[in-house]
């Protein structure tokens, strides 16, 4: 069979647009992910902290979470240490003590759900168990979906899914922000027990400028702080021993509603040092490319059947 070049031609430009006007999403690189419109979150203050972990207590009595020791014949302060199935929200200490104020010294540091703004754990979920709200923007678990893959602890930059290896029906535990408490009006437990406003509850835009407020404060100086919910009319006045001058959370992986100020380097509190597309982000670049590179190849195939389906109804 003879093909003509003008045929050929023309059967390509067909097949191009055809491919153009079918492009999926997937096939083009997305832009960054915006807040949901009534995003809540939390803004963590380690200047503030004391590291009493009243905020771990309320939220084991929140989210009826047992009590965990590392070795059951103690009952140590530092008990439990790190986030586990059994403990959603933790305070823990870093540095060398005595040096709390100095660049190099301790300082305290809570840890749970970051509740990011394009979530892995979210992306990584192949049946939907782990949801992020479109309206408040909290990373959600739906146990019924889950199927005990696990993709969510290996996605999480943060290390904060766990999963519960001790029950005979595990699931995936980490903080839901007291979804509970926010349906009823309420405020997360962490921020509503702390007693010096180091954990602030409120919508993600006010609490980032809030940060910024802060980070302009003069070292030395007394201010008036928020405590509990960024919205509330307490206050508390605090001395301002000096910030380093970024607010963590608000562009490392495209963001997340939970962000932190601190007078030692992050570094030092554990949290590390991420870009700032996400990794949801960068795996639809891939495909992007991946498929870009399979178009022109698909162009030439529609084009030879475009030539070879129009000579069929020619002949016939």
């Amino acid at each position: 069979m003879k093909i003509r070049r003008r045929d050929f031609l023309k059967g390509v430009a067909a097949s191009g647009l055809l491919l153009a006007a079918e492009q999926t999403p997937a096939q083009a690189k997305r832009a960054r992910k915006d807040l949901p419109p009534n995003a809540v979150g939390i803004l963590y203050d380690s200047t503030l902290c004391i590291g009493c972990k009243v905020c771990e207590h309320g939220c084991k009595e929140t989210n009826n979470m047992p009590m965990e020791h590392a070795n059951p014949k103690e009952r140590m302060w530092d008990n439990p240490q790190d986030l586990s199935a059994k403990t959603l929200n933790i305070v823990k200490r870093y540095g060398v003590a005595g040096e709390k104020d100095s660049v190099e010294g301790f300082a305290f540091i809570k840890r749970h759900c970051m509740h990011c703004i394009d979530p892995a754990c979210v992306s990584a979920c192949p049946v939907s168990a782990l949801v992020k709200n479109p309206e408040n923007g909290v990373v959600t678990y739906n146990k019924k979906a889950c199927i005990g893959c696990r993709y969510c602890q290996v996605a999480c930059p943060y290390n904060i899914p766990k999963f519960q290896w001790d029950s005979p029906f595990p699931e995936i535990t980490k903080c839901q922000l007291c979804s509970h408490l926010l349906a009823k009006g309420g405020i997360s437990a962490c921020c509503a027990v702390c007693p010096t406003g180091a954990s602030l509850f409120g919508p993600v835009e006010k609490l980032r400028l809030e940060a910024k407020r802060r980070l302009a404060m003069e070292p030395g100086e007394y201010y008036d702080f928020p405590v509990a919910n960024i919205e509330s009319t307490e206050v508390q006045q605090h001395r301002v021993g000096g910030y380093v001058k970024h607010v963590y959370g608000e562009r490392e992986l495209g963001g997340s509603q939970v962000l932190y100020l601190a007078g030692v380097p992050f570094a030092n509190l554990g949290l590390p040092d991420l870009p700032e597309d996400s990794y949801v982000a960068l795996a639809d670049g891939i495909q992007y490319a991946i498929y870009k590179g399979m178009v022109y190849p698909l162009v030439v195939l529609g084009g030879l059947i475009y030539i070879i389906r129009n000579r069929e109804e020619k002949k016939e």
